[in-house]
């Protein structure tokens, strides 16, 4: 299937933390070449619909669908697709970050330039210690380089831009643009620059969760 035709679709999803509906009424839709950027204030909902989008967590109502297909429906086919870099690491811990990558593109058949995705993201000092001794922030960007490296077509962050350095963002901004350059899809919740081109960027705003 050419890269071109992917297609992720979201309709009138409703998004609730226990008891507590975070929004209602969402739609949205992201294809080859384009970036969605989630904003709004803390708490409105922005990881759980990244999850929710990524079949991580179940959305209150509305439908999800990959190709026209209801996600449910196609979860094999999406999975081979989505990468997904969040706020809890994907990472074996007893393994150090450059053990993880070199799994991590196996598995999926890819051989990344590790010593470029661990220089750009700062890594490159501690690439050899076990994940279980990095901090807290380097397993973040651990997390982030497994991604990157994936060769999936569709991206799903949330925060990439957290504990990177001034040159770290920009380094990352290039990779992203890169990526959407190269007709991959983008999905991603930031608070500062998205630092995405303007032609390939839809920003989402999220108002505040409902009381």
């Amino acid at each position: 299937m050419e890269t071109s035709k992917f297609k992720l679709e979201w309709r009138a999803l409703e998004l609730c933390r226990g008891d507590r509906c975070l929004q209602s009424g969402l739609n949205g839709a992201v294809e080859a070449g384009q970036a969605i950027v989630l904003r709004g204030p803390n708490g409105c909902g922005k990881t759980t619909l990244l999850r929710a989008l990524c079949g991580l967590t179940m959305a209150e109502s509305g439908e999800i669908l990959w190709q026209g297909t209801e996600l449910h429906k196609c979860r094999s086919d999406y999975y081979q697709h989505v990468a997904y870099s969040g706020h809890i690491s994907g990472l074996k811990q007893d393994l150090t970050t450059r053990e993880n990558l070199r799994f991590a593109a196996r598995m999926r058949g890819r051989h990344p330039n590790q010593n470029e995705l661990l220089q750009g993201l700062g890594l490159q000092h501690c690439a050899d210690l076990p994940v279980r001794s990095l901090s807290a922030g380097q397993r973040r960007r651990a997390t982030l380089a497994l991604t990157l490296g994936s060769g999936a077509e569709l991206w799903v962050l949330d925060e990439p831009y957290t504990n990177l350095d001034k040159a770290g963002c920009a380094w990352l901004g290039r990779r992203l643009n890169d990526h959407l350059n190269m007709g991959g899809l983008l999905l991603m919740a930031v608070h500062q620059d998205s630092l995405i081109d303007a032609s390939r960027e839809i920003v989402h705003e999220l108002p505040g969760a409902q009381p």
